[in-house]
């Protein structure tokens, strides 16, 4: 409801502040160097890309020699055969047996896998699209062809397919298509809601899969499968350089994980201010008017915000993703999932990111039953208790400003 989302964002407010600060602090004191005394807002985003270019010399581009996509597909599917006990098979489509549903490719770059259990049960199948191409729309998605399904008094048993599409560098001069690190949490991010979709057991089409699942929760198994992309262990699964063979060095890996927190704090806070404006506008009865809906975000701002706005900035009348994106009093569900993620994989990490024990309660509880509980019901049969906000916190780098400053703090009354 309303009050428990709001509690949520606000509480998140809260803690990520002290790191928010920190990040600001350090912006300011790179726009000295630069002769800005004061910095703006619209200095920021220009003064940040300063930042990280003189603190963190890796670069995307870096990595990509050792992320050759056969190796991360490979090492993807070797992660999910030992978390959840099923095997990926790749067709041959100059084989006519492989002509399983009566489809065919629109492509020739296009692949297509059937996915079996542990006793070769055929599961579902999925076709990887993954190159950019001229007249293909950009991004990365998930869609369902179709869901299982089955109609007992025909004995009639559909299984499902799913497509998942990318836009990656297909491959050239004889090297393989060569990933970005970003460009490999995508295609992880996407098979997490391939399998949402592939693993339901769930018999009824409308809430078999991804399918009536609850906005705020449809995105933790696809932020979930992302964090083997970040995990030593993962890693060395899916990278190999394409001339040397060797996984990704203990040190780039390091600088990959400090990157991803870099300003993190006030990243975070940008984004809960966008939430509670659209919690708080969309809770109103009757619903606000213009003058109401500017004075509703300028009030989430002096709550939230630690860089003034410029009294001419409109967000408000901007802002696609409530009015055209589908977003509507549910902007807050990006934050409320990178939640229920890292929460989730906070087990895996207390039992074993590989204990294939907690790999089947993952899959049980969460994959399996698709849209035929509340999501809340699903989370808590797997963690065993309502969600926590402290993995989160551990994941965004708050809890180790937060050590700091207590630390600073209790230095500073001894002192005194």
């Amino acid at each position: 409801n309303v009050a428990e989302v709001e509690t949520f964002l606000r509480d998140l407010a809260t803690q990520a502040t002290p790191a928010a600060k920190q990040d600001l602090a350090q912006l300011q004191k790179y726009a000295q160097d630069y002769g800005i005394d004061d910095l703006q807002p619209w200095d920021s985003a220009y003064i940040a890309e300063k930042v990280k270019q003189s603190e963190f010399s890796l670069s995307q581009e870096e990595i990509r020699p050792y992320f050759p996509l056969p190796k991360v597909i490979s090492g993807l599917f070797a992660i999910v055969e030992r978390l959840y006990g099923i095997k990926v098979q790749e067709q041959d489509f100059d084989n006519a047996d492989a002509d399983v549903y009566s489809a065919s490719r629109w492509h020739n770059e296009v692949s297509f896998y059937q996915l079996f259990d542990a006793d070769d049960n055929l599961l579902g199948g999925f076709y990887f699209d993954l190159f950019a191409r001229s007249g293909k729309r950009g991004g990365a998605w998930m869609s369902g062809f179709q869901s299982r399904y089955t109609y007992d008094e025909q004995d009639h048993q559909q299984l499902p397919v799913c497509f998942m599409v990318g836009n990656f560098t297909p491959a050239l001069d004889g090297k393989p298509s060569l990933l970005t690190h970003d460009e490999v949490l995508t295609l992880f991010h996407e098979f997490g809601h391939g399998l949402h979709h592939l693993l339901t057991q769930v018999t009824v089409g409308d809430v078999a899969g991804v399918n009536g699942v609850e906005w705020d929760a449809v995105e933790l198994p696809s932020q979930f499968m992302e964090n083997w992309a970040w995990d030593a262990e993962g890693i060395a699964l899916i990278s190999s350089h394409v001339e040397t063979g060797e996984p990704l060095p203990k040190d780039k890996l390091a600088a990959l994980l400090a990157v991803k927190n870099f300003q993190s704090g006030m990243q975070t806070l940008r984004q809960i201010e966008f939430s509670l404006f659209d919690l708080l506008i969309h809770a109103h009865t009757p619903s606000l008017d213009y003058d109401g809906i500017l004075a509703t975000l300028n009030t989430v701002r002096n709550d939230i915000a630690i860089m003034q706005t410029p009294d001419y900035n409109r967000f408000a009348n901007g802002f696609s993703h409530i009015f055209a994106g589908g977003y509507a009093a549910g902007y807050y569900s990006y934050k409320w999932a990178e939640l229920l993620s890292a929460d989730a994989f906070s087990r895996f990490e207390e039992e074993g990111i590989f204990n294939p024990v907690t790999g089947k309660a993952f899959r049980e509880s969460i994959l399996s039953v698709g849209g035929s509980f509340p999501a809340k019901t699903n989370f808590e049969n797997f963690r065993g208790r309502s969600a926590s906000i402290d993995a989160l916190l551990r994941h965004s780098g708050f809890s180790n400003v937060k050590n700091i400053d207590a630390a600073n703090a209790k230095s500073n009354r001894e002192v005194i």
